[in-house]
């Protein structure tokens, strides 16, 4: 996958779809001043080159039943490369995992885990996460509420000074 350099239009169509994935190439391309082939050809271009990589509706979890939402700090016994990775792996098997990030400090990994109800997530834990292999140590935090879901990046940051020599 080769990168396209980006300009500023195509960081104004990377921003709008962002925001609004749906967004018909019509109005994009009248948003970022383009006629539509060529606001197309860029989209085209901006995927192939994998800084779009897809198209995804965004769900209500608790609409769908899914009342518990925690996070899961998780310790390996063993950070050998070739244990992180199956770790990684067999956390991509667990429906109930939404997200797993690896991280630098105390703990291996934080999980974000997504149930219908406690006695789901209580199942998940002690059947699945706590006796899978290399799991040495597992916390759990229960969260109260989302202050902040803002998915992608922050787009419009003024431009970073350059840096001295």
């Amino acid at each position: 996958m080769t990168k396209v350099k980006l300009d500023d239009i195509d960081l104004q169509i990377l921003a709008h779809l962002q925001t609004d994935g749906r967004m018909t190439n019509v109005d994009l391309a009248r948003q970022v001043g383009i006629s539509a082939p060529p606001c197309l050809r860029r989209v085209r271009a901006l995927e192939e080159s994998g800084y779009i990589r897809g198209y995804h509706a965004e769900v209500d979890a608790e609409s769908l039943g899914f009342e518990v939402t925690v996070f899961a700090m998780v310790g390996l016994a063993s950070q050998a490369e070739s244990d992180l990775v199956a770790f990684e792996e067999r956390v991509r098997a667990m429906p109930l995992v939404r997200e797993c990030w690896m991280l630098n400090g105390e703990i291996d990994f934080i999980l974000k885990i997504v149930a219908r109800d406690l006695a789901e997530f209580q199942s998940f834990l002690t059947r699945e996460l706590t006796p899978a292999p290399n799991v040495a140590s597992v916390k759990t935090s229960f969260t109260i509420r989302n202050g902040k879901h803002e998915p992608g990046v922050p787009f419009g940051l003024p431009p970073r000074a350059p840096r001295a020599r």
